[in-house]
């Protein structure tokens, strides 16, 4: 069977074969049994139960938690000529009707809907006469509180599966989940006996970047400035901001949309398609209100603010190049960001368990911002993958830092701390080594502590920063809660007693190259035009990665041109001609030249 799924994947998706990850999943789904399938965002997760669903019989139902994502994968679908369709809040009634009716008589292969469906007594109840013979679960972290973005609603679906008169196969699928997390969807989900495949958090063609003490707004259209005609998300943390940012850029003659909670169902929906499309350039959008976008072309993921957890970044930033192609993932921190995150989790109705899980993976976080060591270790270390000491490419491994020995600093700060008796927090410590006259200060009495003042050629920002970098590299410990309060750990003692040596990086920053393709460059332009006489979004004629497949090899001929990549049979007698006559036609100007 797994040979067939291969021809399927040939015909339907132009590749001779599935990725790194996905043969595994497919071969354990193809055999009936029930499936956790873990893989990084880009990874190509639709793939796993998108090809089983074609060889499967009856129905395949899919529950997906974002109206957009769900619109994007069946016009994918459908230009591959697979019948599918989705359910959900964006049809009438009638609509609704219809499409209930044309899934009852097997016109469709894949029918997607939003969890909260299942709580509906009458829609379950329709759903039950369906043939359903596979139960396609994707963002799977949404049934654990533990995850980064828990939806009550995922807890119907176990429900649901119960009262089916013939249980279906069940894969799960996610992106980014701790142990923790896995092991909620498996008993969440009542899965029986499930093979667990992680095929591993790494996205080897994206570039991580954290800058600090940047002016925000000028960065980011200094950024855009260099990487022009490039699709872009820049995510921020308040509606406000991403108005303000949407309103820069737009006053500065970027084509730009906004997404965020505040504005209509139409104005979200315009602002996607366009964006889709390529008719937008940039997409500001609020890390409250996930854009569930399956674009496939975005090269640079911009967070304007740190997010609440390294599972939520892992997720937006992994929205850069899906197709494969090389992707820019930019953190701009400000240590504003903290406080943002923590009124936002202290506001929440969230019981006191969960708010103190929420505050450790916001440290996490923090931890990552101002880590000196490799970023991409980082990440991987955190979903519990091991990684190779420097990926050579992130701001960590690149920024041609040079080494500075702060070990007299760290035995300020760590002194300082044993002094207070480890009760106070990174702004009170910075308070007592710059020489505050503060109230609090006074009142405590440690303005007659050695340590008091010790450190005031430095700004008590610094010295916050330098807390911060300590507390990354494992010298501090942070307590959970509203108001952490920073310990001691076995490195810092290392430093007091010993003089261990402490170095940290001061950074330089270097300039990217802009690329320069002239064919790649013609080819979308050739995409484009397809794409806006058809009514679809550019990627979904071909993605990025195929377009530059196409711009290196140059195929001569149709043979050629089924090679690339990408290039499914559907898709060649649609569009494939008239690439080739494009790459031709440039070949034989290069060659007049």
């Amino acid at each position: 069977m797994f040979r067939e799924a291969e021809k399927q994947l040939q015909r339907y998706y132009g590749y001779a074969s599935f990725r790194n990850g996905q043969q595994e999943i497919v071969t354990s789904l193809l055999a009936r049994q029930d499936t956790l399938g873990i893989m990084p965002t880009g990874g190509g997760k639709s793939v796993c139960y998108q090809i089983p669903a074609l060889l499967f019989p009856g129905l395949t139902l899919v529950i997906s938690p974002l109206i957009a994502l769900m619109k994007d994968q069946v016009d994918a679908l459908a230009s591959m000529g697979i019948q599918a369709s989705f359910i959900n809040s964006s049809l009438s009634g009638s609509e609704v009707s219809a499409r209930m009716r044309a899934a009852r008589l097997g016109e469709y292969k894949l029918l997607y809907i939003a969890p909260e469906r299942l709580e509906a007594p009458g829609f379950r109840a329709m759903i039950l006469d369906m043939p359903v013979s596979f139960l396609a679960i994707d963002e799977a972290h949404c049934m654990s509180q533990w995850g980064h973005d828990f939806r009550p609603s995922y807890r119907a679906i176990a429900d649901w599966v119960a009262e089916m008169p013939e249980r279906p196969l069940i894969g799960a699928f996610t992106a980014t989940a701790t142990q923790e997390v896995r092991e909620d969807i498996i008993r969440l989900l009542a899965l029986r006996n499930p093979n667990v495949y992680i095929s591993g958090f790494d996205r080897d063609n994206l570039t991580f970047l954290v800058r600090k003490g940047e002016n925000k707004q000028d960065f980011i259209l200094s950024y855009i400035k260099v990487n022009k005609g490039q699709s872009g998300i820049i995510y921020a943390a308040t509606r406000r901001e991403v108005d303000g940012l949407h309103a820069l850029l737009v006053r500065k003659g970027i084509t730009a949309g906004r997404y965020h909670a505040g504005l209509s169902d139409t104005e979200r929906s315009e602002m996607q398609e366009r964006f889709l499309h390529d008719d937008l350039e940039v997409m500001v959008a609020s890390n409250a209100f996930g854009m569930g976008i399956n674009k496939s072309n975005v090269r640079y993921v911009i967070h304007h603010n740190m997010p609440k957890n390294i599972e939520a970044y892992y997720q937006e930033a992994g929205r850069a190049g899906r197709d494969g192609e090389p992707g820019e993932c930019v953190l701009l921190f400000g240590p504003q960001d903290v406080q943002t995150q923590r009124f936002f989790i202290e506001q929440s109705e969230l019981p006191p368990e969960r708010k103190e899980n929420e505050y450790r993976k916001l440290q996490a976080m923090v931890d990552y911002c101002h880590t000196t060591h490799c970023l991409r270790q980082h990440l991987l270390q955190y979903f519990g993958e091991a990684a190779p000491a420097a990926c050579g490419a992130c701001s960590s491994c690149t920024d041609e830092a040079e080494m500075v020995d702060s070990t007299v600093d760290a035995q300020k700060i760590f002194s300082c701390i044993y002094r207070m008796r480890e009760r106070f927090g990174a702004a009170m410590v910075a308070g007592v080594l710059k020489g505050s006259r503060s109230k609090k200060v006074l009142d405590t009495g440690f303005n007659s502590l050695p340590t008091y003042g010790i450190m005031a050629n430095y700004t008590e920002k610094q010295i916050v920063d330098l807390i911060h970098l300590f507390t990354a590299e494992g010298y501090l410990a942070l307590s959970e809660g509203k108001y952490p309060v920073l310990s001691l750990l076995p490195k810092s003692w290392a430093v007091l007693k010993n003089g261990e040596q402490v170095l940290r990086k001061v950074r330089v920053e270097k300039q990217k190259a802009a690329p320069d393709d002239a064919l790649f460059e013609q080819l979308r332009a050739v995409r484009k035009e397809i794409a806006q006489r058809e009514g679809i979004p550019p990627y979904i004629v071909f993605s990025d990665r195929t377009l530059r497949e196409m711009s290196e090899l140059r195929p001569a001929d149709e043979e050629e041109m089924h090679r690339v990549k990408g290039m499914g049979d559907v898709k060649f007698e649609r569009y494939g001609l008239i690439f080739l006559e494009a790459i031709q036609k440039y070949v034989g100007a290069q060659t007049v030249q």
